[in-house]
């Protein structure tokens, strides 16, 4: 007697399109939590991951002035560092040797200026802080004909 394996066929196949449903939902959800967590790790991995708000200098102390382009460090350290809240950077090129350019703005905001030095060519430093406690180190180094200013300190 012949077998009918056309019903087979039937029966088996209306048994793997719920199991292939059930499979294709799993993937989607998997999909979904990925992108979240990729587009979470990729705003700690910006190019201006250390700027919390565009356009000010040290998290809005100041309004940021004209001619500044913001940059991040590129080092991992600082990176985990920043996005654990550990620490704060910021970094900010303007064409020529500018070393002191930045200070006016941070001192508007209300920080004084504990030290000026000098550290010999093409690099400057100064300690700026309020009630007399050094909070934001200001560190500018000539690279070419640009000078990059870098402020750091604790969040």
């Amino acid at each position: 007697m012949p077998l009918n394996t056309s019903g087979n066929r039937s029966a088996s196949s209306k048994r793997r399109w719920p199991q292939l449903g059930a499979v294709l939902a799993i993937l989607a959800a998997l999909g979904a939590i990925g992108g979240v967590w990729l587009a979470r790790e990729a705003g700690g991995r910006g190019p201006l991951y250390c700027i919390e708000q565009s356009g000010t200098v040290w998290n809005g102390v100041a309004p940021l002035p004209p001619g500044f382009q913001p940059e991040c460090p590129q080092s991992d350290s600082y990176r985990a560092e920043v996005r654990a809240g550990d620490a704060r950077v910021e970094q900010y090129r303007v064409p020529g040797w500018q070393p002191r350019a930045l200070l006016p703005a941070i001192k508007a905001g209300g920080y004084g200026q504990l030290s000026d030095e000098l550290i010999g060519t093409g690099n400057y430093s100064a300690f700026l802080g309020r009630a007399g406690a050094p909070e934001i180190q200001y560190l500018a180094t000539q690279e070419g004909d640009t000078t990059l200013i870098t402020l750091s300190g604790r969040p």
